[in-house]
């Protein structure tokens, strides 16, 4: 049954992506009037060249992977007319396939989005937004600037996004040097692909390309990949880039880089050089807040420019919130998508819970990929939160060994007092799926042995997150 509301509350939403889509969302369903302006497309950054086309290139490199290592499983491929010959496959991927498939499903996927908004009953309007004071944004609509539309709200959501960070010693050009956007318009594997920083974004497309088959130098300024995650994690899939033929050069910072004809060459503070076919900077992205109006309609940012907001995604405007990688909140799309509701159930007077950082789960796609939830070892290890650390790795279990799983592991933290799970790490094949449960358990602060009293399948990988949780019952 359809139910008409009476339209009293106007929201006016600033950006397309996770947050102010499901910001519009949640406020059409309340009832309000909602009208949301985006620039490029429904679904914005997240959908259109990030999150999306990311992870379908991703899930090739994956494909990829698992044609390459059939042979350990015992699939035998045969040379054409010689049956008795077994040989290796020699997988080609062909790249303007991959990307015209990975950017056909971004386009849909923001279809598909703009498509709800309308059955929604969300006004939308495209063309670039800002504030004009606190309870207006003024947007331009034409090409060039020329026509402008003023839209009143009573509540305004700010969800703008970030962008790639650019250095002024290494500026992309789109063809050779390139941004993580600018990566789906190569027609073909790079020949040697130099990545510039460790980090998520970084080691996500170092796995990926040499999984394509190109050749990765992959530069880190740090003593290990991935220096914000977990150790023993960061350290399994270090060893596995290297043992894959990916060159990581630690402790080792990028001063320049710059086009020579068909290669670049990115130069190091300590003077070496490396040379390549194509050079990608992951080195990370700033906010998509300058020249909004911001500050005028007095919403406070902090010094790097990101949108100072509460747990309920509330700027220092009572009528103005902000979701996504635009705030100091995380930088995750799954994040975005729970600001932008609570935002708005916040503003409308509905029913709110507040997000708790701790209990959220992020993910890492390398192969194998890094799953992670609530309090770190670190912390355990610095008296931060009493806590006790049990790790399993996954060579143990029988699920792994049958689909020739080599590394990884199922990490575990309980407080010392209750037994209570209060984090965990895991490293494996779809991680990304796997830490669904230990997520269940941080958000609802179940015991070890309350975990372990689920039965999972046998033989399933999740067996070794109650297998962890059972060796875990002397906590108590």
């Amino acid at each position: 049954m359809a139910y008409e509301f009476e339209r009293t509350q106007r929201i006016a939403v600033l950006g397309g992506g996770p947050g102010g889509y499901e910001a519009a969302l949640a406020g059409a369903q309340l009832g309000a009037e909602v009208t949301l302006i985006e620039r490029a497309g429904v679904g914005g950054a997240a959908v259109l060249t990030d999150v999306v086309p990311s992870k379908s290139l991703i899930a090739t490199a994956e494909a990829s992977n698992a044609v390459k290592e059939a042979a350990d499983l015992g699939v035998q491929f045969f040379a054409k007319g010689d049956s008795e010959k077994a040989v290796k496959p020699n997988v080609a991927i062909n790249l303007a396939a991959v990307n015209k498939r990975l950017l056909g499903l971004a386009a849909q996927q923001s279809e598909d989005m703009r498509s709800n908004l309308i059955e929604a009953g969300v006004h939308l309007v495209q063309g670039e937004g800002r504030l004009d004071g606190p309870n207006a944004v003024i947007v331009s609509t034409a090409k060039g600037g020329t026509d402008f539309d003023r839209i009143e709200a009573d509540t305004l959501v700010i969800s703008v996004g970030a962008s790639p960070r650019v250095l002024p010693t290494a500026v992309p050009d789109g063809e050779r040097i390139l941004t993580w956007t600018q990566l789906y318009h190569l027609q073909v594997v790079p020949e040697h692909l130099i990545v510039v920083g460790s980090g998520v974004t970084g080691a996500e497309f170092a796995s990926a390309y040499r999984a394509l088959g190109a050749k990765v130098t992959l530069i880190s300024s740090r003593d290990q990949v991935l220096p914000g995650e977990d150790a023993d994690a960061a350290s399994v899939i270090e060893k596995v880039f290297k043992r894959n033929g990916m060159k990581v050069m630690n402790k080792s910072r990028a001063e320049s880089v710059v086009r020579d004809g068909d290669s670049v060459v990115a130069t190091l503070t300590d003077g070496r050089e490396v040379r390549g076919s194509h050079c990608l900077m992951a080195v990370g992205s700033v906010p998509n807040t300058l020249d909004l109006g911001l500050e005028d309609a007095g919403v406070q940012l902090a010094e790097s420019g990101h949108i100072r907001v509460n747990r309920v995604a509330r700027t220092s405007m009572p009528n103005i919130y902000a979701a996504g990688d635009c705030t100091t909140f995380l930088p995750l799309a799954s994040v975005a998508s729970m600001q932008g509701r609570t935002a708005v159930f916040h503003a409308m007077g509905d029913v709110v819970n507040p997000p708790e950082l701790r209990n959220i789960t992020s993910n890492i796609f390398t192969q194998p990929e890094i799953a992670t939830v609530g309090w770190t070892e670190k912390e355990i290890d610095e008296g931060v939160v009493p806590g006790v650390v049990y790790k399993l790795p996954l060579s143990s279990n029988p699920r792994a060994k049958m689909m020739g799983i080599r590394d990884g592991f199922v990490k575990l933290f309980a407080s010392s007092g209750s037994g209570a799970i209060i984090g965990g790490v895991i490293v494996a094949p779809k991680a990304s799926e796997l830490i669904f449960p230990l997520a269940l358990a941080v958000e609802h602060r179940l015991t070890v042995d309350q975990f372990a009293e689920a039965f999972p399948v046998y033989p399933s990988l999740s067996g070794s997150l109650t297998d962890a949780a059972r060796a875990m019952h002397v906590v108590r």
